[in-house]
């Protein structure tokens, strides 16, 4: 319990002193003006009441909405989780949660996200859209179905690694070349969310990095998705860096999971 309040005490004193990397949590509740002519576009959303990773979120935002326009689609780009409703989200294919963390969603909010998913909307979730921060019962069932632990830190944080495609028949797996290897901050995670039902599509090969002995699962997956949803939805670990976004294997993975998730 004294534990639990010294960090919460020293989360605050983090926050009060501006760290840029853990904004003071916001909840929204006046929705976005969303251009009316948007029709299954693609929601970009990196709303951050976690851990905010602002160093690739301009960058990886700027990526997607190319990527969206390449494959025919507007988009539309937001830090305000009250689009996160009925009549808004009819406008959307896919919704791309660009590291979005925290509780950054309201119990409505998640509800019509949820609806959203169960009418067959796409979600592709990216890197710290599957951090710790997220505690939903139905985010975790519907995106995670495992818990993240940690990352290599200090000299080890960003490291290459070698990634190993699992499905390469799969069409978020079409043209990703191998070997593949990117420098990366890589996560870890409580278990295989195989074993809860996913389906693994890539995993990165412990042997190529040194994950740290506390971080080791073995089999490590990276990016998997969800057969069992009525929308298609895929979460890659992957993008800690902005240079990530530049690595044509990442760009055809994007690309490919939003076409993909859009159907």
């Amino acid at each position: 319990m004294l534990k639990s309040l010294a960090m919460i005490a020293t989360l605050a004193m983090v926050q009060a002193a501006g760290n840029p990397h853990l904004p003071t949590p916001v909840t929204d509740r006046i929705a976005p003006m969303v251009p009316a002519n948007l029709k299954g576009a693609v929601l970009i959303v990196s709303k951050t009441n976690g851990w905010r990773h602002f160093e690739h979120i301009p960058r990886s935002n700027a990526v997607l909405r190319g990527i969206a326009a390449d494959l025919g689609r507007g988009s539309y780009v937001t830090e305000n989780a009250a689009v996160f409703n009925d009549r808004q989200l009819r406008q959307f294919a896919v919704v791309v949660l660009n590291s979005a963390s925290g509780e950054f969603m309201t119990p409505a909010q998640t509800a019509a996200f949820a609806r959203f998913v169960a009418r067959g909307g796409g979600v592709v979730a990216l890197h710290a859209a599957g951090d710790d921060s997220h505690k939903g019962r139905w985010y975790d069932d519907t995106i995670l179905r495992t818990t993240f632990i940690g990352h290599p830190g200090d000299a080890d944080h960003i490291q290459p690694a070698r990634i190993v495609v699992d499905q390469p028949q799969h069409p978020v797996m079409a043209g990703v070349t191998q070997p593949w290897t990117l420098r990366d901050e890589y996560y870890s995670f409580s278990g295989n969310p195989a074993s809860r039902g996913m389906t693994v599509l890539a995993r990165v090969d412990e042997a190529s990095y040194r994950p740290g002995a506390k971080l080791t699962m073995g089999v490590h997956p990276i990016m998997w998705i969800n057969p069992s949803s009525k929308g298609r939805v895929f979460y890659s670990a992957l993008g800690h860096e902005p240079g990530a976004y530049d690595d044509p294997n990442m760009r055809r993975v994007l690309t490919n999971a939003i076409r993909w998730a859009a159907r």
